[in-house]
């Protein structure tokens, strides 16, 4: 299993507000913040007393430096559907390009809702949910 993954950004600040507003719509937070670095995780994940052997640095880091070449992919879990409508909105907002729009991917699996858009140093991040549509809708109430 991956622990933490993290890429360099070229404006820490640009991106940290980026990453801070898209990754809140997947349920992440800012775990630890060095300035020169920034740890993203989910608050279970972030909790150092209860961290229970995970990394409470959170487990998606951005820091300065240069940004590599080719392009890096970076897929984010979703719970629902709306999560990934959520997750692309927030991301254009906040100066992505679109770099494919929610919907699905059956050339992956029949389930695959995702959507894709270039971070601002041109990393390919997703926002994908697994689940079948029946089981991310909201219960409405009669």
């Amino acid at each position: 299993m991956i622990d933490h993954t993290g890429i360099q950004v070229s404006n820490i600040a640009l991106s940290k507000v980026f990453y801070e507003t898209v990754l809140h719509c997947l349920g992440y937070k800012i775990c630890l913040d060095f300035g020169h670095a920034i740890g993203f995780g989910t608050p279970i994940s972030c909790d150092t007393e209860n961290a229970d052997g995970r990394d409470p640095g959170g487990d998606f880091w951005i820091s300065v430096g240069s940004p590599h070449t080719p392009r890096t992919h970076i897929a984010f879990r979703a719970a629902t559907h709306d999560e990934v409508n959520a997750f692309y909105q927030a991301a254009l907002q906040h100066g992505a390009t679109c770099n494919g729009a929610p919907g699905y991917r059956a050339q992956y699996h029949p389930n695959y809702y995702a959507a894709f858009v270039l971070d601002p140093d041109g990393y390919n991040i997703e926002a994908v949910c697994h689940k079948a549509p029946e089981l991310t809708e909201k219960k409405r109430m009669p």
